[in-house]
């Protein structure tokens, strides 16, 4: 049994599920009220589908940028939290608050400049095209509110609060399905509804998480907002710069690979793109326990308590396995049902669940490749993630699914086979460095 000073290697292992369990379940409420918000709109015809999924892409990779600064701010705050630096912590505090809205004020400055011209890059038909645009302007409205939200609530996390997140990230979302019925039903407005919901539960979140963390015990924010501290300022870049390029290749990777898998016939896609969302479920208690192990990681390396930060590898590690593996046993069992929740067409449901069962294997690796990335965020490194995901993403599964399509007529199995190697390699080369990430 590994002992630290105060914890056993199962104290240790009962903190980290007991910090990761309100991100989990923020985050498996969201996907549940992303499904319901889907189905309200795609009640309204397929143009208004199409409408609302046109920026779909280009949303997630909006949404990745201030996410990138977010584990900057929690890495900081968790470390300084642990080393029991309190003027540090304000300083940091400060410094987030500050990257939260200047990032925000710049996406959201260029996403307004822009929102004219997505629909047609998008591809969006003519019939398409001015609703389309119109939605992405109105969820491009209150850009600099989500990233306060996102940048702040890592902040507040890295405390190891993570219900009052929680109960933000569940508000937002039961607000924003009331007033998508709302607008989209009782007022009559469909795709422009939409968007008004999207964008009033957006500013609503944003200010709510701003008011608790300028109320919050551990950020006193001392001196003017805009007195900053340069050692703080410049390792924030370094830390959120290698996660920002992690989430745009990532992101962009996404996109290519799912515009190879569309070439591929219309039944083909619709499998594809039903089975990734069916998926997503199903991997949100590995990134429940990323978010902890970055927080508490941070925490033991603050406190330069090795035995500490091994307990927390090992727990991590444990956890994530089990939930992920748990997952992947239920995927398999009820990837049929799953299918035919979405869609009633045979083929596609056919298809679908064979590519769902084989991806439910994968998922303790895809588990072991989440938490070994939170582990590194936590210590301060983030460049050899960065390196392994675009290595992955771009060399493993777009060049190989390209190449397999293009010159051996693969299908959407061997697709599948190559997002799955994809994963494993990622995990490996992930988890081997781990026990001498930070030697003793």
């Amino acid at each position: 049994m590994i002992q630290t000073k105060n914890n056993s290697l199962f104290n240790i292992f009962i903190a980290v599920v007991m910090v990761a369990l309100p991100t989990m379940l923020e985050q498996i409420l969201s996907v549940l009220m992303q499904y319901v918000d889907t189905a309200m709109v795609g009640r309204l015809g397929a143009d208004a589908t199409a409408a609302v999924s046109t920026s779909t892409t280009i949303t997630w990779l909006i949404g990745s940028i201030p996410v990138a600064f977010g584990v900057g701010a929690m890495t900081q705050i968790a470390q300084a939290i642990g080393s029991g630096e309190k003027h540090k912590i304000s300083q940091v505090a400060k410094v987030s608050l500050v990257f939260a809205v200047g990032v925000g004020v710049i996406i959201e400055a260029i996403c307004m400049a822009v929102a004219p011209f997505v629909a047609g890059w998008m591809g969006a038909s003519e019939e398409v095209a001015p609703a389309a645009t119109r939605y992405f302007f109105w969820i491009s409205v209150p850009i600099v509110f989500k990233s306060l939200n996102i940048v702040l609530s890592a902040a507040i996390r890295a405390t190891k609060d993570t219900k009052t997140p929680m109960f933000i990230g569940v508000g937002a979302n039961l607000l924003n399905v009331v007033l998508d019925y709302v607008f989209i039903y009782i007022f009559g407005l469909g795709v422009d509804g939409a968007a008004y919901a999207t964008c009033i539960s957006a500013v609503v979140s944003g200010l709510v998480t701003l008011s608790v963390f300028l109320g919050h015990k551990e950020f006193k924010l001392e001196s003017s907002v805009f007195s900053l501290d340069k050692e703080i300022v410049d390792r924030m870049w370094r830390l959120s710069l290698p996660v920002l390029l992690i989430n745009v290749a990532s992101t962009s990777g996404y996109v290519v690979f799912a515009g190879l898998v569309s070439h591929m016939g219309t039944i083909i896609f619709a499998a594809h793109s039903i089975a990734v969302g069916a998926e997503e479920l199903f991997y949100i208690g590995g990134y429940g326990f990323k978010s902890a192990a970055n927080t508490m990681v941070g925490i033991s390396y603050g406190e330069q308590n090795h035995d500490k930060y091994h307990a927390v590898c090992v727990s991590s590690v444990i956890a994530t396995v089990a939930i992920m593996t748990i997952s992947g046993v239920l995927l398999f069992i009820f990837a049929e049902a799953l299918m035919g929740f979405f869609t009633n067409d045979p083929q596609v449901i056919a298809l679908g669940t064979t590519v769902l069962k084989m991806v439910a294997f994968n998922e303790p690796f895809f588990g072991l490749y989440i938490i070994s990335e939170g582990i590194y965020y936590g210590l301060g490194k983030t460049k050899y993630p960065f390196v392994i995901e675009f290595g992955g993403m771009w060399l493993v599964r777009i060049v190989s699914t390209f190449i397999g399509i293009h010159f051996f007529g693969m299908g959407l199995i061997g697709v599948w086979c190559c997002m799955i190697a994809d994963n494993v390699i990622k995990a490996i080369l992930l988890t081997v460095p781990l026990k001498t990430l930070w030697k003793k």
